[in-house]
């Protein structure tokens, strides 16, 4: 059992590359072998748009042609067993480094025909998000932006993780600490005591959750 890890986020000691740490501590405790990959180490574009994987002129292969830093780790996530995604979300989606990781994974491999995927089997996926909105703020689910929050690109990037590989479940952790020490910036609207309070008490709490879904998802082909 193979399961890997992509951070998202910039920062490798924070809440999401903790989070996907603790996924992998529970994966590992199932027997897994894990990694963890750090996107943002890795210079690489997004999806040029040059719609080559769809080309009836080339060997229809489901990979991206573009050949660069991210080609051997695309290909490596493809020969797992289980892929955990982590971001933080930016201006309401995903960071730019995921964003462009999911553009050349998920597009070779997504048909425009009845045929849903090109990916040849079912494995366990999961997205982990990190958010600075509350619990209160996440459930607000329709638009307009930027008053309302809504799930709308968390569920499409489920749905498209679902379409290529057969299974994806999501963890959202919300109203993290995005600062050690709110006083040094410009963040009046935040409580930064509360925050601090919340990463004590609540976070753990997360990273116990994605312990147990790492852990889940490793050990459910063994059941």
């Amino acid at each position: 059992m193979k399961v890997i890890a992509f951070n998202g986020s910039p920062r490798k000691n924070f809440n999401t590359a903790t989070l996907l740490t603790h996924a992998l501590k529970g994966a590992e405790e199932a027997g897994a072998e894990t990694s963890l990959v750090h996107l943002y180490d890795i210079a690489f574009s997004g999806c040029k748009s040059c719609l080559m994987c769809k080309s009836r002129n080339l060997p229809r292969t489901g990979r991206c042609v573009l050949n660069d830093a991210i080609t051997p780790y695309i290909e490596e996530a493809l020969s797992a067993d289980v892929i955990l995604l982590g971001s933080p979300i930016y201006f309401y989606t995903e960071s730019s480094s995921m964003r462009a990781f999911m553009e050349r994974m998920l597009f070779p491999l997504t048909c425009y025909e009845k045929k849903r995927s090109l990916f040849d089997r079912n494995i366990k996926t999961a997205l982990l998000y990190t958010m600075n909105i509350s619990d209160t703020e996440l459930k607000k689910r329709n638009p307009p932006f930027p008053e309302d929050f809504s799930l709308y690109v968390v569920d499409q990037s489920a749905y498209f993780m679902q379409r290529v590989f057969g299974n994806c479940e999501t963890l959202l952790c919300t109203d993290t600490m995005q600062v050690r020490d709110y006083s040094k910036f410009y963040m009046e609207l935040y409580d930064g005591a509360e925050k601090k309070r919340r990463h004590e008490e609540v976070f753990p709490l997360d990273c116990r959750r994605a312990m147990e879904l790492g852990r889940r998802l490793a050990g459910s082909d063994a059941d």
